[in-house]
């Protein structure tokens, strides 16, 4: 399953290093809770991101209300991605 969508990078900084996220939208995350995938941990779901010319295998997990996407501070670096940044992503899931 394929999926493209836009956010901005937000960050999250509980722990001592700060993660950066881009969060897939409310509505296609509750469709893909619904779709049949094998149990993982968290509830996440195993993808193949794009972002750019950039392309990597993660996890996306379920938080509040829906999925976010982990952004590797090598794809941040490689794509000149910083917080608050609106970007475009193109996903396909594996685990389906």
């Amino acid at each position: 399953m394929q999926i493209e969508f836009e956010s901005p990078v937000t960050r999250w900084d509980k722990r001592t290093e700060a993660w950066y996220f881009a969060t897939l939208p409310e509505e296609l995350s509750l469709e893909l809770r619904e779709l049949p995938a094998p149990k993982r941990g968290f509830g996440s779901l195993r993808v193949q991101a794009r972002i750019g010319a950039s392309i990597w295998r993660t996890s996306i997990f379920f938080s509040d209300n829906a999925f976010v996407l982990p952004l590797k501070k090598a794809i941040r670096d490689a794509q000149g991605i910083e917080e608050g940044d609106m970007l475009t992503v193109d996903l396909d899931i594996i685990d389906l």
